[in-house]
């Protein structure tokens, strides 16, 4: 694993990098761009985040690579969002987070060299070595509240797999909800998703999927829910299994909910590792450290970790992290406890209100780390 931080004065860009590559395999690159605020519109920014977009595929450490997903965290979707250009073989993503440091524009960005990566109708796919990557991100309805709206998104999804010989029992790996007023509209989200689940045979004694349930603003102000999905073809079940962390987590289904903690796919070469939207919680359910930010990160990191060495893994083997908080008064401190714990890894801190208005921050991680597994295809 390789990080690097590059700071671009004309556009007065930072941009966080995280590598991962094996000899002769393909290689996965994590960014994270952060802009000055410079006191300029959303234009300027935006314009400036793009000239490095444009320019990253160009350095040399990045020879071959391809974008893969491009997701901006905005601070006024509604009026944002069309100002920005749409772009082919690359799935986009737009959410109102506010990023946390100023700004009006952050960008996650994965970028891969040696796949194919193309779009069909607006599902981006990576193909390699007999697996097919389907990403889709950014669907949302203009009509009825949470519940219908999720139920109908899961169904136009679900419809869509077909196409690809896929189902979201078995191959679906990641989801993320974006929630417009989470703290009520959360609960119509989690009715329609559990019933919908349950028609297609995912219950607690079988699994669910790795997700993350977060406020978020669509830029269609008559949307409740935005679904962005992950899904993967052509590999053995055995390849997949899921996290639990039993001494800290409690399953899901407990308390009414349906996700899984975190996912691991094994391949020849690598493990990657989706980590759920996780906070403060304990193995009972209970919101633990209550008020209290500094105690709240630090229950929510120790949660992490004990999903992360389920999957033989570690912080170490992070390659981005998404940060979510519920009061931006709680930026500073908590920013100043991720640089000191974190300092290399790429990271974005956004204003989303959790799913439980007691949870004053969230996190969710991807990781990747090397492997030998004989038994199955490399990435």
């Amino acid at each position: 694993m390789d990080y690097k931080k590059i700071y671009f004065a004309e556009q007065g860009v930072t941009m966080e990098v995280t590598t991962f590559a094996t000899e002769g395999g393909v290689t996965e690159w994590h960014v994270m761009l952060h802009v000055e605020p410079r006191r300029e519109s959303f234009e300027g920014q935006m314009e400036r985040i793009y000239a490095v977009e444009d320019k990253i595929p160009c350095l040399p450490e990045f020879a071959g690579s391809k974008y893969v997903l491009k997701r901006y965290f905005l601070s006024d979707s509604a009026n944002q969002q069309p100002l920005m250009r749409g772009e082919e073989n690359v799935s986009l993503s737009f959410i109102q987070q506010q990023p946390l440091d100023g700004s009006k524009i952050a960008a996650w960005l994965y970028m891969q060299s040696g796949t194919e990566v193309h779009n069909e109708e607006n599902v981006t796919i990576v193909d390699h070595n007999g697996y097919r990557h389907l990403w889709r991100m950014g669907m949302c309805r203009g009509e009825g509240g949470s519940a219908w709206q999720t139920e109908a998104l899961l169904r136009e999804y679900e419809d869509m797999l077909q196409t690809y010989d896929a189902t979201l029992a078995d191959n679906c790996i990641r989801t993320w909800f974006f929630v417009r007023d989470v703290d009520t509209q959360y609960a119509g989200l989690v009715k329609a998703r559990r019933e919908n689940f349950i028609e297609q045979g995912l219950t607690e004694k079988t699994h669910y999927i790795s997700s993350t349930g977060i406020g978020g603003g669509p830029a269609d102000t008559r949307a409740v829910i935005q679904l962005g999905t992950y899904a993967l073809t052509g590999f053995d079940p055995s390849q997949q299994r899921y996290l639990y962390a039993p001494t800290h987590l409690n399953p899901t289904y407990e308390y009414g909910v349906t996700f899984e903690r975190g996912t691991v796919m094994e391949y020849g070469d690598r493990a990657q590792v989706f980590i759920s939207g996780t906070a403060s919680i304990n193995n009972r359910g209970e919101v633990e450290h209550v008020g209290d930010i500094v105690k709240q990160t630090k229950r929510m990191w120790e949660n992490v970790e004990t999903l992360l060495a389920e999957a033989d893994t570690c912080f170490e083997d992070v390659m981005h992290i998404i940060v979510y908080l519920r009061d931006t008064a709680d930026y500073q401190v908590v920013s100043e406890m991720f640089a000191e714990r974190f300092p290399n890894t790429p990271t974005v801190f956004t204003l989303a209100p959790v799913c439980r208005p007691t949870w004053l921050i969230e996190m969710e991680c991807m990781a990747v780390k090397t492997r030998k597994n004989s038994q199955f295809r490399d990435f």
